[in-house]
């Protein structure tokens, strides 16, 4: 009863419209003060916000914000385009698969799926317009093209996720590699599909050519610079995430100013908008941790396991179960909500299933990445439409062909553990 009515304060404070994170804050105190004295909760909320205020581990995620909105600024995406495209000029859709590239090298570089999308489509959608591209397959390319920013490290959804589950955030990191690969080639292999079943959707491959050929060299020696940097310092172990991040902020703050591009307002922009989304998914991760400890002392989680295990459903079975509520979860509300409301239950109960926690975390992530362009609230979809002008029904239909392909990638994930742990066992 008292975990029932500690659900229902928290449905009760996001259907009156409260920020997330103060309707988890709230609904955690109104749920605590079931079971704990009023001088109890209060040393417990002090405990907290300092516990969170002083989190070492959570300067990652301002530092990876940062990176993303700087080479958003230096407008890094447009070189990372124009190389990929005279790459890839003579292949039929090569515009729109050198978007995808770019998408891949980008996110390597950053952990925002909006600021990478949103930099994406300032530099895609006009070229893809000019070759003659379909709007609503040029919007469902670069949707899904920034989508990849969530699960190729570093990802700032992996950050949270380790986090709220005491799991490794470097381990998180390199569980992410294989996995945002095998993304990548099934976005490619779709758009050579998508283009091969309704040619109309894409350019005469003559016109695609020549467009791709009259446009300047993009630089790209910067940005895989920076990815050296990260990665290598991530992977060699000689820094951890949190070092490795404002290293990266600072680099990326260098690359864009020396692009030129960046003004004094397109700086002040990007400080902004890292302040501003910083603020709010710390803001989520204090409230979450003050309902969290509210499952803990109510053993939730302990009585969802017996629960599960006294029903004779196979450890299988329960998973699939979990991964499609993940799913139904991914349309309705915002993906960073979701790991940090829910990483801390389901994880415990996927281990003691018997399922590995870092595999875990990146099945949670790619349920995200599938909510970030699926219908009614796709965030990186809305984001590309309302950059391009281009309508939401057309552009969730863009994005169609894509969504079936992380479904199918998805269940691969599920049924090959080994593909995300190859390197972390």
């Amino acid at each position: 009863m008292t975990m029932i009515l500690g659900v229902v304060f928290l449905l009760l404070g996001l259907a009156l419209g409260l920020p997330i994170a103060f309707g988890l804050a709230m609904s955690g105190v109104a749920s605590l003060s079931q079971i704990l004295p009023v001088d109890a909760i209060v040393a417990l909320i002090g405990k907290l916000l300092h516990e969170t205020s002083t989190n070492y581990v959570l300067l990652t995620i301002p530092m990876f914000v940062a990176m993303a909105e700087f080479l958003a600024a230096g407008g890094v995406a447009e070189d990372l385009l124009i190389a990929c495209n005279r790459v890839l000029r003579k292949v039929k859709g090569g515009m729109a698969m050198a978007c995808i590239l770019a998408g891949a090298i980008h996110a390597a570089a950053t952990g925002s799926s909006t600021a990478s999308a949103a930099s994406l489509s300032r530099a895609s959608f006009p070229a893809m317009m000019k070759a003659g591209y379909a709007p609503s397959f040029a919007v469902g390319t670069i949707a899904i093209a920034g989508t990849l920013a969530i699960m190729i490290p570093p990802s700032i959804a992996f950050v949270i996720y380790g986090l709220m589950t005491q799991t490794s955030i470097g381990k998180l990191f390199v569980a992410g590699v294989f996995p945002g690969l095998l993304t990548t080639l099934g976005y490619l292999v779709t758009i050579s599909l998508v283009l091969r079943l309704k040619p109309e959707l894409g350019p005469d491959p003559a016109m695609e050519a020549r467009f791709a050929a009259e446009r300047g060299n993009g630089r790209i020696w910067p940005v895989v610079l920076l990815i050296v940097i990260i990665l290598g310092g991530l992977y060699s172990g000689v820094a951890t995430p949190t070092e490795i991040a404002a290293v990266g902020a600072l680099a990326a703050l260098v690359i864009s100013a020396g692009t030129g591009r960046m003004s004094r307002q397109e700086f002040t922009h990007a400080v902004g908008g890292t302040l501003r989304i910083t603020s709010m998914i710390i803001l989520i991760i204090a409230g979450a941790h003050l309902y969290g400890d509210f499952i803990s002392f109510s053993k939730f989680t302990e009585h969802l396991l017996k629960l599960v295990t006294d029903s004779g459903l196979s450890p299988t079975l329960v998973m699939l179960i979990v991964v499609a509520i993940y799913l139904i979860l991914g349309m309705i509300m915002d993906q960073s909500a979701i790991i940090i409301l829910t990483a801390p239950i389901t994880t415990p109960l996927m281990v003691g299933l018997g399922y590995d926690a870092v595999w875990w975390g990146v099945i949670i992530v790619k349920t995200a990445e599938i909510g970030l362009v699926t219908p009614p609230v796709g965030l990186v979809t809305f984001v590309v439409s309302s950059t391009t002008k281009t309508p939401l029904p057309a552009s969730f239909r863009g994005v169609f062909p894509f969504v079936i392909t992380e479904l199918v990638l998805l269940g691969i994930l599920l049924a090959f553990p080994q593909i995300s742990l190859f390197f972390v066992q």
